[in-house]
């Protein structure tokens, strides 16, 4: 990928049933090209209900270009953790008893593309996409879904309840109370991600967010 600077490998989580829509959900991780010999991206972005600008970027701590990685997402009711190598680099939490609206209720999901965002996403779009060096190509290897099914032919009610640990015939290993939070390993793991390799978090831009986003005032991580 030398030089594909401002191409987006995107593989994201949408809403399945209104991803074009005006109130899905979604979750992102998005790779950033660089210019040759800088550190490439990683921004991460979550919807809910139709509303993003919750944009977090990191610099990995390793070449993505060299070899396959792991890029996980796990997503309960409780919260959802974006994951690289198994290691926490964000978390949302669940903060409906703040009146914080949580993406749960619709099904999601699995998408991947690759497209120019050459208008912003390397130095403010200054530096452009060199297409001398396409085509652009994402691979992947060890693709898992582990997930309750959720028909489209069956009623959005329905799969809400048949998925619940409460409603279904048996609990799901991610809805466990220990997967209700970080471990305390976890905790460590996602502060060292943060100190050491997050360059952006949209909480902290008051150029662009004066108030400072609700939900911002009440995640610890």
């Amino acid at each position: 990928m030398k030089k594909s600077d401002l191409i987006i490998i995107l593989l994201y989580v949408c809403d399945q049933m209104s991803s074009e829509g005006p109130y899905h959900n979604e979750f992102d991780f998005e790779f950033l090209g660089n210019t040759t010999g800088e550190p490439y991206l990683v921004q991460t972005n979550v919807y809910v209900n139709g509303v993003g600008n919750r944009e977090q970027r990191l610099n990995l701590w390793f070449d993505p270009t060299k070899d396959f990685h792991s890029y996980s997402l796990l997503w309960n009711r409780r919260q959802v953790v974006f994951l690289v190598d198994a290691t926490p680099v964000r978390v949302h939490s669940n903060l409906e008893h703040k009146g914080i609206p949580y993406p749960k209720d619709q099904s999601m999901g699995v998408y991947s593309s690759i497209w120019n965002a050459d208008d912003w996403a390397t130095q403010g779009g200054r530096v452009k996409t060199d297409w001398s060096h396409a085509p652009f190509i994402a691979s992947y290897t060890g693709f898992e879904i582990d997930a309750c099914e959720c028909p489209e032919v069956v009623a959005a009610v329905d799969n809400i309840k048949r998925c619940s640990a409460a409603g279904g015939e048996k609990g799901y290993w991610w809805d466990e109370p220990t997967m209700s939070e970080l471990s305390l390993h976890q905790s460590h793991q996602l502060q060292w991600v943060r100190a050491n390799h997050m360059v952006y978090d949209y909480c902290k831009d008051t150029s662009r967010f004066p108030v400072a986003p609700v939900e911002c005032l009440h995640h610890h991580h």
